[in-house]
């Protein structure tokens, strides 16, 4: 029995359920993807090396931050790596994450990766990808630091293998940029992504939206509505301090015991009564 049909026959709980109820529902149950500890949920895919190999310690944990580090590579030819929380995918929901950029570029990394990261989302599982895939099929929220002279702004999109909608316009370029300020030195910067499926993606930087679209879909026009989430290592040192996702499917029924007011798209089985 729900506790809004055993608020009915109380009256004293009728008193104090609906205000538990109420707060309950609007709290929210966000998921810490990156502990501050180790790497225990995350597959590391480096291009050129197998699935799980941390090619020359590139992923780390240090000082409670998720580290991208150069310092153990004796070159660099094109070893473009992603980290994959692998517990599992999701299709409408809200991530946070800090971030800042340290350090300089690994030598021989190509000019256009210098500072540069990005959060790919809707990624293709990381056991699908080839041993010398550079990217996976995905969405990108790219990041970009600031080379002190000029803007850059960061919170771009990038596509590969996928397109999106704009206005009413197919964009079938590779990147985009946003709106957004350009951030120079090493302070950290808070950013946030919001996707519901295929239908809308969100982009937002210290609080300020600055690019948003509809329509996610792959190269041939099939809908992308959703995937596994991964963090970049594409030449640059940065640092990750807050990784976290709040799910935004789940039990939208009232009468259940779960049901959460903030969720936009309705699980019937993720209900419990």
């Amino acid at each position: 029995m729900s506790p809004l049909k055993t608020c009915l026959s109380a009256a004293l709980l009728c008193a104090l359920v609906p205000s538990t109820l109420a707060d309950s529902a609007g709290e929210k149950e966000w998921i810490n993807l990156f502990n501050g500890k180790d790497l225990n949920d995350w597959a590391i895919k480096i291009r050129h090396s197998k699935l799980g190999e941390n090619t020359h310690n590139t992923f780390r944990v240090e000082d409670g931050l998720l580290k991208v580090r150069y310092d153990q590579y004796p070159s660099f030819d094109h070893e473009f790596g992603h980290i994959f929380y692998t517990p599992q995918d999701f299709s409408y929901y809200r991530i946070e994450l800090q971030y800042r950029f340290v350090g300089q570029q690994v030598a021989n990394g190509p000019a256009w990766a210098n500072r540069n990261n990005g959060i790919m989302y809707h990624a293709q599982a990381p056991e699908t990808m080839g041993l010398d895939q550079d990217f996976p099929l995905s969405m990108e929220y790219q990041l970009l630091g600031g080379l002190n002279e000029g803007e850059r702004s960061t919170a771009n999109l990038c596509t590969p293998g996928t397109h999106v909608v704009m206005g009413n316009v197919l964009r079938k370029d590779h990147c985009i940029n946003s709106s957004s300020a350009t951030y120079n030195g090493d302070d950290w910067v808070n950013i946030s992504l919001e996707v519901h499926g295929r239908e809308l993606a969100v982009h937002t930087v210290e609080g300020a939206e600055v690019m948003r679209y509809r329509d996610l879909q792959k190269d041939d026009g099939s809908a992308l509505e959703r995937g596994y989430i991964a963090l970049q290592a594409e030449s640059a040192p940065i640092d990750f301090k807050v990784v976290r996702l709040l799910n935004l499917e789940g039990c939208m029924d009232p009468e259940a015991n779960n049901y959460k007011s903030y969720l936009v798209k309705h699980d019937s089985k993720a209900c419990q009564y």
